[in-house]
């Protein structure tokens, strides 16, 4: 009992779950990797929730595009995330959100992100943070910032 008291004092920060949002981006790539070394270093597990951006489900949405299709891409994607974090020898678990609504003004990424924070109850989050480039399916840079003031969790901006 007296050893689990000192561990918990050498180290106040409890993580079991860190969750990291991706979007198929390049930044949202660099934040997987910073997600597995601080889940490493915590002895805990990753949670990536793909997030779908607005333009993929408004495609959806008007049949543009088959939702099947999306979703492969998305778990194409994940695979490749989960390649990145078994590197670390660190397990992962992985969810899809639209992180857009047609229907509610109150789906937006970064609330997608603190939803899934909560329903996987997510320790740390690591969110991708790097100034738009034009490119539609990098909605979590638009997130960020929202997520670093509304999380009742530990954030690392990247």
């Amino acid at each position: 009992m007296e050893t689990e008291q000192a561990l918990d004092a050498d180290d106040p920060l409890a993580v079991e779950t860190v969750l990291v949002p991706v979007d198929g981006s390049d930044s949202s790539v660099r934040a997987v990797d910073y997600a597995a070394a601080v889940a490493d270093r915590y002895d805990a597990t990753v949670h990536a929730v793909y997030v779908l951006g607005e333009e993929m489900v408004r495609a959806i949405e008007t049949d543009s595009i088959d939702e099947t299709e999306a979703a492969n891409k998305a778990q194409s994607f994940i695979r490749d995330v989960a390649d990145q974090v078994a590197e670390y020898d660190v397990s992962m678990t992985n969810s899809t959100a639209y992180g857009f609504s047609t229907t509610s003004k109150m789906t937006h990424p970064g609330s997608v992100v603190l939803d899934t924070a909560d329903d996987v109850d997510a320790d740390f989050i690591v969110v991708p943070r790097e100034p738009l480039s034009g490119e539609p399916g990098e909605i979590l840079s638009k997130a960020a910032e929202y997520v670093l003031l509304y999380a009742s969790q530990p954030v690392l901006s990247v």
